[in-house]
């Protein structure tokens, strides 16, 4: 039985967000209306148009992607599709400098540098010490008898995972994560000013730092990013803050919220729970991310006047891809309302899908998860849910803020 869904339903309402994820509407969209326009009040989401476009199926968010850079753009309007109600337009404009939001050659020149600190290699070579990291957080929530899976569990090792890549000092690492927090919480009343304060707080911070290995470099990942290479690339202190802002949020807010709703799922699957506990299967982590996508839905601007499936985006509208409709679409996932850690093949498009702007920290991220739920499983497999968590007031960011559970008795430490 079809869903009605009322004129005036706007799918970046923060408000929806912060009650719940509109499942049965992207499910009914996705059976009745696969690109859906929605029309809306100009400027309540920082945009002056009167419409949007929503892509709810598998195969439209990827053919999205994969024309990014084409007749898509990821720079004109940005990739956020909901700003603040009444934010100016030179707010937007200045995020325009963040890779994510970036077309053409100068992305391409800016992940081609970036992607120094994501090789396969260079990951790798985290793993020990992010391990040591995820036993420490574990042991620290034990013997604090931490109550907030959030604060305690989840949001310690994506933010130590991108400090330790960067080379943070310990002292400063949770002026990264406040900052971070702040620049994601704008749609709380009042908490614009807040986010822009907090924004140059962080940019500043790591501008900063990129001038002093400019001047002093070291064998660490800032050093190779603001040092020119063999042909001359580099990225400016300006660049490298906008690079370490896209990183505080991309890479710290969405891992933090990946490993509170798969948590949540596990203890609200127990067989999954159990047969995680028993066998640890590599599977579970692709899971974890096609059920939490924590990044609900991104944008790209039409270039030029563009066909997908079937509809019409007429150059200058901007196109919602909504990746948490897209890992629920039944042409695509058997079963997809089931969360099951054996699925495989799992074609999340969790990082994005595919083209130009596929997550360049994927392989970071699923390591954070397999350290995470491994020290989880082996430290409080008896882990309880206190209620349910508390959900984060954005239109894009399917973010927890809050979830009080019994840790259980840790088995390690007894």
């Amino acid at each position: 039985m079809g869903v009605t869904i009322p004129a005036g339903f706007d799918f970046t309402d923060p408000e929806l967000f912060e009650k719940r994820l509109p499942h049965d509407e992207w499910r009914e969209l996705r059976r009745s209306e696969p690109i859906r326009r929605v029309d809306k009040e100009p400027g309540i989401d920082g945009f002056d148009d009167d419409h949007y476009w929503l892509a709810t199926k598998h195969a439209d968010v990827k053919e999205i992607s994969r024309v990014t850079g084409e007749t898509f753009s990821a720079g004109e309007n940005t990739m956020i599709p909901r700003f603040a109600e009444g934010t100016d337009r030179s707010i937007i404009e200045a995020q325009r400098e963040m890779l994510v939001n970036e077309d053409g050659e100068i992305h391409k020149k800016h992940r081609r540098i970036i992607s120094r600190g994501f090789t396969p290699r260079g990951v790798a070579g985290m793993r020990d010490e992010l391990a040591e990291r995820a036993r420490q957080i574990v042991t620290e929530a034990a013997k604090n008898n931490a109550d907030d899976f959030v604060t305690a569990v989840a949001s310690e090792l994506p933010l130590q995972a991108i400090a330790e890549l960067l080379g943070v000092p310990q002292e400063d690492r949770h002026k990264i994560f406040e900052w971070s927090n702040t620049m994601t919480s704008y749609d709380v009343p009042g908490g614009m000013d807040l986010a822009a304060v907090a924004s140059m707080q962080l940019i500043d911070y790591f501008q900063n730092m990129a001038n002093e290995r400019a001047a002093n470099p070291q064998d660490d990942i800032v050093s190779k990013l603001v040092q020119a290479d063999i042909d001359g690339e580099h990225l400016s202190p300006e660049e490298f803050g906008w690079f370490v802002t896209l990183l505080a949020v991309a890479g710290n807010e969405t891992t933090r919220n990946a490993t509170t709703h798969g948590m949540v799922a596990m203890l609200a699957n127990p067989d999954q729970w159990d047969l995680f506990k028993a066998e640890r299967p590599e599977t579970a982590y692709d899971e974890i991310l096609r059920w939490a996508s924590p990044i609900t839905q991104f944008q790209r601007t039409a270039m030029e006047d563009v066909e997908i499936g079937g509809v019409t985006i007429r150059k200058g509208e901007r196109a919602l891809l909504c990746y948490g409709s897209a890992n629920f679409d039944e042409d695509v996932f058997e079963d997809p309302f089931t969360f099951n850690i054996l699925r495989d093949p799992n074609p999340h498009v969790t990082f994005g899908g595919q083209g130009p702007h596929y997550c360049i920290g994927a392989n970071l991220a699923k390591m954070q998860l397999e350290l995470i739920f491994n020290a989880i499983a082996d430290y409080f497999p008896d882990l309880t849910a206190l209620g349910d968590p508390a959900r984060l007031r954005s239109g894009w960011l399917n973010g927890l803020t809050e979830w009080k559970v019994d840790l259980g008795r840790c088995p390690v430490l007894t």
